[in-house]
């Protein structure tokens, strides 16, 4: 009997650590994992700026092009040989700013309503009904603008007043194309703010709106401003909505019933002709992606400080 009861101990004692063997070679290789695709994400991006460093410096190395022209200059036609950044800079600029203001009002609303107020039920409904708005796809979005939305805008304001390609249908779009991006990441962030927060404010005798604008929102502002700077770098890197409903017209203005060609759109276009590879045209877009590219990472950065500055942490 003593002897069974040994094998039993000795049997149960090997197990656990086999297995604890075999738990620590799966964490080793997903460990492992982790850390090579981690090292290819960032070897992927550092490629991304070298070729856009190397093709945009031969760029800036040919007569034609000076920096002070890049940088100063309104009119982009490398036909003629002005390139000036600028009229493609203003375009993305008008076209975002439209977005933002769509996009923010309703997207908080949305997030707001989410997460303070609707049932647990409702929101598991609605919110990936609002999601789908992500998945269609942005061609879908530029015909939209320009079928559905240009009409509209050219019955209202009048024909006169505004163009068939025109910025404001574009960025009436891409508002709506964000939207879902900026009221998920919201709601993800109004959502970690402790209930404890929310019990406070009504015992306090706030009503369900004063709790949400005066206590939730400011202790989920981190989240808020990712999430808003987010949505303007992904309205700065859209393409097929600008490029199809905007136009395809270099134009310094800020006028967003006029049409303009922002620098994404200008890259698609220009890229699927028959430029000679070597030419400064040729060259020219990769000096707009890399313009494009700073943008981006500048907004990142405004982004990853915001969510350091007005972090909130709870126990």
């Amino acid at each position: 009997m003593e002897a069974v009861k040994k094998q039993e101990f000795s049997t149960a004692s090997f197990r656990p650590s086999e297995l604890k063997r075999k738990w620590r070679l799966g964490e080793g290789a997903i460990e492992t994992t982790l850390f090579v695709l981690g090292l290819l994400t960032i070897f992927i991006t550092v490629s991304i700026v070298i070729v856009l460093g190397d093709q945009a410096l031969l760029f800036f190395n040919d007569p034609e092009v000076t920096l002070k022209e890049f940088f100063t200059s309104t009119k982009w036609t490398p036909a003629i040989g002005d390139f000036g950044i600028w009229a493609l800079v203003s375009s993305t600029l008008t076209t975002s700013a439209i977005a933002i203001l769509v996009a923010v009002p309703l997207g908080m609303s949305a997030a707001i309503y989410l997460s303070e107020y609707a049932s647990p039920r409702l929101r598991s409904t609605l919110k990936p009904i609002l999601e789908i708005l992500a998945g269609i796809p942005t061609v879908v979005y530029g015909y939209f603008a320009l079928l559905f939305v240009t009409p509209i805008l050219r019955t209202i304001i009048g024909e006169d007043n505004i163009g068939v390609y025109n910025m404001l249908a574009a960025g009436l779009v891409m508002g709506i194309m964000i939207l879902p991006l900026i009221s998920s990441m919201s709601e993800d962030a109004l959502s970690a703010v402790p209930r404890s927060l929310r019990e406070a404010a009504y015992a306090m005798g706030a009503t369900p709106f004063e709790a949400s604008t005066q206590i939730v929102v400011p202790a989920a502002l981190s989240g808020i401003g990712a999430a808003i700077i987010v949505g303007i770098s992904r309205a700065v890197g859209e393409t097929m909505i600008v490029a199809v409903a905007s136009g395809a017209t270099s134009n310094f203005t800020f006028n967003p019933l006029q049409a303009a060609e922002t620098m994404t759109a200008h890259i698609a276009r220009i890229s699927g002709g028959d430029l000679p590879y070597g030419t400064v045209d040729y060259n020219s877009l990769f000096a707009i992606a890399l313009m494009l590219f700073l943008v981006t990472l500048v907004l990142n950065l405004i982004s990853q400080w915001v969510v350091a500055r007005f972090r909130e942490q709870y126990e």
